[in-house]
């Protein structure tokens, strides 16, 4: 990836905000309406709106403690008349957080997550007429109190547990902007259902018909493949080297047609199956789906050889979609990874663990990773789409540092 300085273009639209321009007063105060967590009392200290952009400021300053966070935002704030500052204590900040709970912070990124970062414009987001986006996971590390043992666990096993308990944080991202239109948080020490396939499960049904998903090997099963794919999004999925992929027609681009099939077919239902896809015939959709195989090598990166890629997709019109350019998209997975360090590295800090201690917090704090990624993404990708330019391009960690700085700025607050 080739990376670049911030422009100045980026820094004007940090002028007019990162928080509160890229999540409307409205859209706040109606989640906190949904949830019932309007304020008590019209003279609250600490009233819920505030307490949201609190959270997502603890995502944007993770070395600083509760009140110096808080007094960066207090005159911006004040300014535009958000909030009369009165400097609250730790403990009220606290009991502020515990009162919004977590669930507000998710319906906001729900909502706000719901709307394309990317436009038709922005480079690297589209594949012709499709939208790329992709999935993966990231693990968490959160404090070592009790509640948070119990509740999410340590990663590693029995054997080598690690240090501290850990949250696994699945992420379903815009390939262009990086941002994450939808996430899944389940436990790092494992137990049923909190694997990264299990939790890519609950996303599956986020994906509309313009999109294309793509996904790493660790995803693939029969199951996920076709719930994925009966959304109407397209999908170009790579698979593992022991997958049976029987040849029914090699196409004039090098890829083949195929079959995925159920993983409990005898080998005469599975013989059967193959026979009749190549007469043409219809196939039981529980049992089987026609797919286009891609298989290309990628140059020795020192391990020991080449590495062979399997790739199935949907995309089975060979000349509108050659294999040379699926292979090519393909590569916008990594996307997705390197969204995730940025979200962990870039803006929480390398190694560094979440502050909450108590698992309805934690899950509060990671939304408001969430939440202030998304509007870190969306600010670099408008400044690269109107630049006409990759958001690869605009550095990420440059960008957070840049904005640390200016939004303490009143400027930097729209009214």
């Amino acid at each position: 990836m080739t990376l670049a300085p911030p422009t100045g273009k980026l820094l004007d639209q940090i002028s007019v905000g990162v928080l509160t321009s890229s999540l409307p007063r409205e859209m706040i105060d109606e989640a906190i309406a949904q949830h019932g967590k309007q304020a008590k009392r019209s003279d609250g200290k600490l009233p819920p709106h505030v307490m949201v952009y609190f959270v997502m400021a603890l995502a944007l300053f993770g070395d600083e403690d509760y009140e110096e966070v808080i007094t960066r935002l207090a005159q911006p704030l004040a300014r535009w008349g958000c909030w009369e500052w009165e400097a609250p204590t730790t403990g009220g900040l606290t009991q502020a957080r515990q009162r919004l709970g977590w669930q507000v912070m998710e319906t906001i990124f729900t909502h706000i997550a719901a709307e394309p970062v990317a436009d038709a414009l922005t480079r690297g987001a589209r594949l012709s007429h499709l939208r790329m986006v992709s999935i993966d996971g990231m693990i968490l590390e959160v404090p070592d109190s009790a509640a948070n043992a119990t509740e999410f666990g340590y990663g590693g096993g029995a054997a080598s547990p690690s240090a501290f308990p850990q949250v696994r944080v699945v992420t379903l991202n815009e390939c262009g902007s990086h941002a994450p239109l939808a996430a899944a948080l389940g436990r790092g020490g494992g137990g049923k259902g909190t694997g990264e396939q299990s939790l890519a499960r609950t996303l599956y049904p986020r994906l509309e018909p313009d999109m294309l998903l793509l996904a790493d090997r660790n995803f693939h099963s029969f199951t996920d493949f076709t719930q994925a794919a009966d959304t109407g999004a397209h999908l170009l999925w790579r698979v593992k080297d022991t997958l049976e992929l029987p040849v029914l027609e090699v196409l004039a681009d090098g890829s083949y047609t195929s079959l995925v099939m159920a993983p409990k077919l005898s080998k005469k239902q599975r013989t059967d199956l193959i026979g009749a896809a190549r007469h043409g015939r219809d196939l039981e959709a529980t049992k089987a789906r026609r797919v286009r195989v891609i298989e290309y090598e990628l140059p020795d990166r020192g391990r020991g050889g080449p590495e062979v890629i399997c790739l199935i997709t949907t995309l089975n019109d060979a000349i509108a979609m050659p294999a040379a350019r699926l292979a090519q998209a393909y590569h916008e997975r990594w996307e997705s990874e390197g969204a995730n360090a940025e979200l962990k590295t870039g803006l929480r800090g390398p190694g560094r663990v979440l502050r909450s201690h108590k698992p309805d917090m934690v899950r509060q704090e990671i939304y408001g990773y969430l939440l202030t990624y998304h509007a870190l993404c969306a600010l670099i990708c408008a400044a690269a789409t109107e630049a006409d330019t990759d958001p690869d391009r605009i550095k990420f960690t440059r960008t957070v540092r840049v904005v640390r700085r200016r939004v303490v700025d009143p400027a930097a607050f729209s009214p």
